[in-house]
């Protein structure tokens, strides 16, 4: 894998109610706030957590990176981070995989049917438990659920660049899908691919 890439994830203080904005609503999602970035950095080799207040110190990783990679990390992650950082960070050279694989099949799937197809594992929890230990100041247990979902996250793009696809489970297929993906070329993907799909 590329030394300089960082798959990350983030968990928030709030909840779309609580902040007073809309699912849709983009441009506002820094409302939500940031209670913990996870994140592996390949070029380190380890798993670090973030909390609010060292955010400046995952701004540096981010300056040094040259891919960052994550699950819908172009329209919600990177949005939430957005007010914590000084610069703009749609300039980040970012690979979503969430995005890529809806630009292939048309329509999204979730990190937890591709995990559970490609991986066979499942995610620990879901966000609402997040904002409810963060209200409870569990802190520990919100670093544990991030860094669950950054592992999921990496193992399924390490998967993809070393086997060139993901899995997930199709009720029409009868069984597991193969989706291919090129995720070994930093460039952007081109979204008008003819994308063969393959029963497994």
């Amino acid at each position: 894998m590329d030394s300089d890439d960082v798959v990350f994830d983030i968990e928030t203080k709030r909840s779309f109610n609580e902040a007073g904005i809309s699912a849709r609503d983009g441009e506002n999602f820094g409302k939500l706030g940031v209670s913990v970035v996870g994140a592996y950095v390949y070029g380190l080799g380890q798993y670090l957590t973030f909390e609010e207040h060292e955010i400046p110190e995952f701004e540096k990783l981010l300056q040094r990176a040259g891919r960052v990679v994550g699950f819908n990390i172009r329209h919600f992650d990177l949005a939430v981070l957005q007010p914590y950082i000084s610069w703009n960070l749609k300039n980040l050279p970012a690979l979503d995989l969430m995005d890529d694989i809806k630009k292939s099949l048309g329509h999204r799937l979730y990190l937890d049917s591709l995990a559970d197809a490609t991986l066979g594992v499942r995610k620990s929890g879901d966000g609402l438990q997040a904002l409810k230990w963060y209200k409870e100041g569990k802190m520990g247990e919100i670093k544990k659920y991030c860094l669950k979902d950054v592992e999921i996250t990496k193992n399924l793009y390490d998967f993809g660049r070393q086997n060139g696809h993901v899995l997930f489970y199709s009720r029409n297929a009868g069984g597991k899908v193969a989706i291919p993906v090129a995720w070994n070329k930093p460039e952007k993907l081109d979204a008008e691919k003819n994308v063969q799909l393959k029963i497994f």
